[in-house]
């Protein structure tokens, strides 16, 4: 099938297997390889996009279900390449990425977590990322970073 997607900014006209999942469509036909794989199965988060504006686990949405709507992935979220979005810099500053496999799954979640919700507690910062697995157990300095991008003191 032929899909036309907008992906961080940019349009892209493709012919897809209709079974194609989202998060192989980015990866492998637009080699936006941020994106990443981690269990095929919705369980870790680690393919974390937003889709129109949401966050949706990419390996969970067929690419096709993609056609005529916008993406941005981890490579789209900043606003240059010389400047970090203010959560990437945030994880940058409190630590908040160990191996790093699941950091662009987590900062999409929370970009998204803080759109729904500015200035969350932490109860509700650990709420709105559990469907997001940290393999390295990095949750407090993730849950940390969350924080101070919304503006509160994690001194």
């Amino acid at each position: 099938m032929e899909i036309s997607v907008t992906v961080n900014g940019a349009n892209s006209v493709t012919d897809v297997e209709p079974r194609t999942l989202l998060v192989y469509y980015l990866r492998e036909e637009l080699g936006l390889t941020g994106t990443n794989v981690g269990c095929d199965t919705s369980s870790c988060g680690a393919c974390t996009v937003h889709v129109n504006g949401e966050s949706v686990k990419s390996c969970t949405m067929l690419a096709v279900q993609a056609d005529g709507h916008e993406v941005t992935t981890i490579e789209g979220l900043a606003p240059s390449a010389e400047q970090l979005h203010p959560m990437q810099e945030s994880f940058r500053e409190h630590h908040g990425l160990q191996c790093g496999y699941c950091t662009p799954g987590m900062v999409m979640a929370a970009c998204s977590l803080l759109e729904e919700n500015p200035v969350p507690s932490e109860a509700e910062v650990r709420e709105g990322l559990e469907g997001n697995l940290c393999r390295c157990t990095g949750y407090h300095n993730i849950v940390k970073a969350v924080l101070a991008c919304s503006g509160q003191d994690v001194s």
